[in-house]
């Protein structure tokens, strides 16, 4: 009859050891590392800070708290705010400005390119704040600058009169917008008559005789949608000047 194995004797322990199975397991250390996170959840989450709190709200700092991360784990996507805005710019203008049809008359061309430019920045006005600093453009807006500065070319403009043709029908559409937007964050809550209000009504008319006549109209006057006149005003007149 076989018989039964005896097990290996046990390793002597030092006196008063506890037993190996009785060892507690090893707890891991936590390493403290922020979860990983993609360039997309950056950008989006830098897109709902300037969307709820305004461009000058967003930091690194701030934008490491946002996806509950730290800010040294953000320079891994982005190199600085700056790129970081760059981003916001190219993300916005690719939902917003894909080509479309356009007229195919050069001077329609224009207009209808400005005029999709404008629409787009209208629906988000801190965009436009960053968009005045040169370094900044969205390679995704590119397409309708080629539309306006190949228009004016072919409405006679010198390729360098058709640049500076572009820069002033920019100027113009991101002043419209930053003035627009400006006036409506400080209009009052209450009934008081604003500044300008308290301005026109004390107008001399012998002095300002014209504003005086216009004074009670001003308000209603200058708060009507006038883009789309000022900008077929302003391209007749670079193309006057060919």
């Amino acid at each position: 009859m076989q018989q039964p194995s005896t097990p290996p004797p046990a390793t002597p322990q030092p006196a008063g050891a506890r037993p190996a199975a009785a060892q507690p397991a090893a707890r891991r250390k936590a390493t403290g590392r922020p979860p990983r996170i993609s360039r997309e959840e950056v950008v989006t989450a830098a897109r709902r800070i300037v969307d709820e709190e305004g461009v000058e709200r967003l930091t690194m700092r701030r934008l490491a708290a946002e996806v509950g991360s730290t800010p040294m784990a953000l320079y891994h996507h982005v190199r600085d705010k700056e790129e970081l805005l760059v981003l916001l710019l190219d993300d916005y203008a690719a939902r917003t400005l894909r080509p479309t049809a356009l007229p195919a008359e050069p001077r329609a061309r224009v207009v209808a390119a400005a005029a999709a430019i404008h629409e787009a920045l209208a629906a988000c006005p801190w965009i436009v704040e960053v968009l005045t600093g040169d370094s900044l453009m969205s390679a995704h807006s590119l397409w309708f600058v080629e539309q306006i500065v190949d228009g004016l070319v072919a409405c006679g403009l010198s390729p360098e009169r058709a640049v500076q043709g572009y820069r002033a029908i920019w100027y113009y559409t991101a002043g419209e917008i930053m003035v627009r937007t400006s006036t409506a964050r400080r209009r009052p809550v209450d009934d008081r008559p604003t500044h300008r209000q308290q301005v026109f009504a004390d107008l001399d008319p012998e002095r300002l005789p014209r504003l005086a006549g216009l004074a009670d109209r001003w308000a209603p006057l200058t708060a009507q949608d006038t883009y789309r006149d000022g900008l077929d005003a302003l391209v007749d007149g670079l193309l006057a000047a060919r």
